[in-house]
């Protein structure tokens, strides 16, 4: 199979979805990588390492999307991407369609094939391509709240820690998944005072364990969350529903209980967003204020730490695309239920159930839509 590798164009996007280690894998299966100049600049991989790997090199984007089979990416096709895809053609990458009704009108409309790294599962019902970079956002979120926070950013001026004599700042993480867990961290670790609120009272029992009673543990109601939201100086948006829109917890109102200057950090933005004020932003322009409290709402945060980040989503991502390039799309996916739920649209249909809910499209079963 002839595999794609575009470089990234969404704003300040510095990863790529094949690193040369990962060509060299491919390539030893037998199969040929088709790499845009420039793609692997942002980790510190130059075209030579690629050449070295066993890749080719383009001298553009349309020219990969043009000749590959499947292209592997890391962020969502923006629109101009979309318009280069072709029927049949494979893509994988991350899409988080629920929310995002253009691309998804556009990858329809395509006829290719699209699976989504944030909907493949595991045996244990996890979801193996989102962990690292959840990880990885997790443990940003502290950082960029911690700086959210410093006066000259717009924040209350409060150190996440403290100072002896000084009390430190209330973090609030809701939703105790990976990102919360990584976040919760990051907080402890810089001495903060934290809580999480979570439904599940087993995930908040291990977590309680995990962490020792250095941090609060929450049933998440409506009355708790009020409560917590007025009384936080930091709160992490670290909730998640594989596939579907992320639900609205903190609305404005809410906002209005709060301290001035206090800071949002929405990880769940990719899908929506957690916060009713929550509008995406980007690493050049990550913050603007509502209600007198800073909101950090950056789509791709894994970006600003792409070698880390890139390195750590080809260990989860590379047995995957060895599986689709080794035995083709169809009969990778109906012989690993686990990447077939990973698969986002079909040749002209949605086949993926939560997104269809969220947007009020039609669903076709994925199963039914390969055995067509």
């Amino acid at each position: 199979m002839l595999i794609g590798l575009p470089k990234e164009i969404k704003n300040h996007e510095y990863r790529v979805g094949l690193t040369p280690i990962s060509v060299r894998e491919l390539v030893s299966n037998g199969h040929s990588v088709l790499v845009q100049t420039t793609a692997g600049e942002g980790i510190g991989e130059s075209d030579q390492a690629y050449v070295d790997a066993g890749a080719e090199i383009a001298a553009s984007a349309e020219q990969v999307f043009e000749q590959a089979e499947m292209i592997v990416k890391v962020k969502e096709p923006q629109p101009n991407e979309c318009k280069m895809l072709r029927p049949d053609q494979l893509l994988f990458t991350y899409l988080h369609l629920a929310p995002d009704p253009q691309q998804t009108d556009l990858l329809i409309n395509s006829g290719a094939i699209a699976i989504a790294y944030e909907t493949v599962t595991d045996a244990e019902g996890g979801l193996p391509l989102l962990a690292p970079m959840s990880e990885v956002a997790g443990r940003m979120s502290i950082q960029a709240g911690a700086m959210c926070l410093e006066k000259s950013r717009g924040g209350s001026g409060k150190l996440l820690g403290g100072v002896p004599g000084v009390a430190p700042a209330n973090v609030l993480v809701i939703g105790g998944g990976v990102v919360g867990t990584n976040a919760i961290q990051m907080a402890v670790g810089m001495q903060a005072n934290v809580t999480v609120l979570d439904r599940s009272i087993e995930r908040l029992r291990e977590l309680d364990a995990q962490f020792g009673g250095k941090i609060s543990t929450v049933y998440s109601s409506r009355a708790s969350l009020e409560q917590h939201v007025a009384n936080s100086d930091l709160i992490i948006g670290a909730v998640l529903i594989p596939g579907a829109a992320a639900p609205k917890l903190v609305t404005r109102e809410m906002l209005t209980t709060m301290r001035k200057g206090s800071v949002l950090v929405d990880v769940a933005i990719d899908q929506g967003g957690c916060f009713e004020t929550s509008v995406a932003t980007t690493h050049e322009e990550p913050t603007y204020i509502v209600e007198d409290i800073v909101h950090y709402c950056v789509a791709n945060m894994p970006g600003a730490v792409a070698s880390t980040s890139a390195h750590a989503l080809n260990h989860a991502t590379l047995p995957f695309v060895l599986a689709l390039a080794n035995k083709g799309y169809r009969d990778a996916c109906l012989t690993d239920p686990n990447l077939l739920e990973g698969l986002n649209v079909h040749k002209g249909t949605l086949t993926n159930e939560p997104v269809a809910k969220a947007l009020n499209m039609a669903f076709t079963d994925p199963a039914t839509a390969l055995s067509a």
